[in-house]
Order: structure tokens, then sequence, then C-alpha cells
């Protein structure tokens, strides 16, 4: 079984599948999605990028159109809202027209719609924890009747400190339900919460969980610190896609962005003291191309899911290696090719090479024209606006 047609799912959702130009499965969805469709608990890890929110979706859907009840029968908790946003988003492309609008409960927000999508009883409800244990608080939200559960991104809302909101959110559901849980990597805490909550599951896993895609080319500059900024306009300029920048702070994603925005780039930012309408903004530019570079903390690692991002550049190292394998995830997704670049200075390369060790692996190092990235930012733009920038070895300028 290879593609979609070959599931047995109903005209309508084959139809919807058809008109969204989903033809083939990916490895994890041909072998999560037919037990998921059986009613069995199913386990998937898999690399970011893998399909896995159609290995959920499908079945859940299958489920919403053979439901009379008006009450929510499936809920699906995500670590960010914007993940859920964009689950939110793919339900809605997928849905067929006798089915009801999802809720959408996140923060950041107005509590007003959601709160009234749940009186109304919404089938699917798609929900971050806090938001959604708060609502549940104070008895806007009745969860006695759901039949399937998808925990998403499990990994990352344990990371996020959800435990304690989930175990609230799991213990007012019915015990006989179905589970299906995916996550990128399978840590003890992970683990621990498979043994609690289902029910002799399907495991799923695919691939490495600690690799990066080998679609993504991964490259490292070692540089000084004062020499960082020039290393990352090279990159730019030297770029015609979409291109990702990390960061470990707020205060440095907010200070990298206005520089790059002064340098004449169109640069937006995320990070978690951003309001939720700047976030979409930001976003929504990002994808639609009003935005060249998006400059966000690790907030966008795992929360977004943006087409053809041609390159990630980790202009901060990363604290952990499962922090890197998120981050360059966001790129080379769906068998495109992708570029991921990290660039250290100073004790970051440190951090570097223990990062390649836990990963064993081996990025390819580029020299840097040193004596362009040490120049001030302003004779480094003006120079390389008018294009007498020397190519970088290993690299090509068009």
């Amino acid at each position: 079984m290879t593609t979609f047609s070959e599931l047995p799912l109903s005209h309508a959702l084959q139809r919807k599948l058809a008109a969204a130009q989903f033809t083939n499965l990916t490895p994890i969805q041909e072998r999560a999605i037919p037990p998921a469709l059986d009613g069995r608990d199913v386990i998937g890890t898999a690399q970011t990028g893998t399909g896995k929110t159609l290995a959920f979706l499908i079945p859940l859907i299958e489920l919403l159109d053979q439901e009379p009840v008006r009450s929510t029968v499936a809920l699906v908790l995500l670590p960010t809202r914007e993940l859920a946003m964009q689950v939110h988003e793919q339900y809605e492309q997928l849905r067929t027209k006798n089915m009801h609008k999802a809720a959408l409960i996140i923060g950041g927000v107005s509590e007003k719609a959601q709160i009234q999508s749940l009186r109304a009883g919404s089938k699917l409800v798609i929900a971050t924890p806090g938001r959604l244990q708060d609502l549940m608080n104070r008895k806007f939200a009745n969860l006695r009747d759901v039949k399937l559960l998808v925990l998403d991104e499990a990994d990352r809302m344990l990371d996020m400190g959800f435990l304690p909101a989930i175990r609230r959110i799991l213990s007012a559901l019915p015990k006989q339900r179905q589970t299906l849980c995916f996550s990128a990597t399978m840590e003890q805490s992970v683990a621990g919460l498979v043994n609690e909550y289902m029910r002799n599951p399907v495991r799923v896993a695919l691939g490495s969980v600690l690799k990066p895609a080998e679609s993504v080319q991964l490259k490292a500059y070692e540089v000084r610190p004062g020499e960082k900024i020039g290393c990352l306009l090279q990159l730019l300029h030297a770029d015609k896609g979409q291109t990702l920048i990390f960061t470990r702070t707020k205060r440095g994603t907010e200070r990298l962005a206005k520089e790059l925005v002064c340098d004449g780039f169109a640069a937006a930012m995320i990070h978690g003291d951003r309001s939720q309408s700047q976030r979409n903004e930001a976003l929504s530019g990002f994808q639609e191309g009003r935005f060249q570079v998006l400059v966000a903390t690790d907030i966008a690692a795992r929360g977004l899911h943006v087409d053809d991002v041609a390159h990630v550049i980790n202009y901060d190292v990363p604290k952990m290696a499962e922090d890197f394998i998120h981050r360059v995830g966001r790129t080379g997704r769906a068998g495109l090719q992708g570029r991921a670049s990290t660039l250290a200075a100073g004790a970051e390369v440190l951090e570097l090479r223990q990062i390649e060790r836990t990963l064993k692996l081996r990025m390819e190092r580029i020299q840097t024209d040193t004596t362009m990235a040490a120049l001030p930012r302003r004779v480094i733009q003006n120079t390389l606006t008018s294009r007498t920038l020397t190519a970088l070895p290993g690299e090509v300028f068009v």
C-alpha cells in the first residue's frame, strides 16, 4: 500500500485528498494509518517533516464522519499555538461538507469564541494543554465522550512543562478510548506516558529520530564573536529562498531582526513574548513570501510548518542536540533538498562539537572571508550590494 487511494476511506475524504494533491503515502503514514483506522492505539516516532499530521488526521476524520452525537468525540493536544493553528488549517482543508468546524483552543487570543464553540458541542477540539486545562477548570469543556485522543509532539509538550496539565486533561477522558501518540523522540518521560495511558499500542519507528534528514546539507562556520553578523550577511545575500534564523533568546531575536531590517532585509520575528496577532502576521508574511527572513527562538523549531524553507541558519548554537535536530528539520521537508548552516563563535565551538559527538556526525566546515566578516556592518552591506562579494569556499553565488 503506497497511495492514499488504496486506503479504505470514504469517497468524500478520498476526493478531498485528491483535491489537495495528496497522492503517495509517506512511510509513517503507510504504517500508522491502517492500525489507527482499525481502532488500535499507535505510538509513532519519526523525523520531523515526514507527514505525521496526516497520519492522525485521516483516521480522526473517518471517525468524525461516522459519529452522529453532538459532543466532543476527538481531542488533539499540541505544544504550541502555531502548531495547533496549522493542524486546524489542515483539518479544515480535508473535512467533508457534512462535518462541523473544529474548536481551536489556544492561549494568546480571546477566549469568548472558544467558549462558544465548546458549548456548541464541537466534535473535534484542537488545543494546547494550558488553555484547555483552564477552560476545564471553569467547567466550559466537557470531554466525557471523547473516543479518540491524539498527542502530537509529545516530547515537546513534556519539555515545555505540560505534564501536569496533560494528566489533568487525560483524567477527564473515558478510559476506554483510542490514543494516537506522535513524537520526534522516545525519551523516558514519553515512554512513561505511553505505558500509563495507552493500551498495547502498535509501535511505528522509522529511521533515526536523532539524526538530521539526509535531504539537509549541513555546514558549520567557526568564526570570531565579532564576525558573526558579517558571516550571516554573506549567507543571506547568497540565498534566493526563504531563510529561517534561530537564536537562543528573545532579546537576541529582537536585536538581530531589527539589525537585518536596518540592513535592508525583509525580516520578521517570532518569540514567546510576541502577541498572537504579531506571531500570526510574521508567520503568514513568511509563508506568503513577504518576508525573506524569519528570526525565531526555539518556539519555531517544532511549532512551524512552512513549505519551501530553503535555508535554516543557527545564528546561536542550540543548547541541546535534539534542539539542533528540530531546528534543521524545518528545511528539507517532504523529500525536498535543504541547507542548514551553524555559526559558532567562542565557547559555542565546543558546544557545536559536543552536538556532533552526540549525533555521531561531522558537519562540513566552511572558511569565511574573515577580512569581509570583520568589517563594519555598513561597509559589508555596501560591498555586498555592489556585488563584489567573493564566494566562500564551497559556496556558489548567483
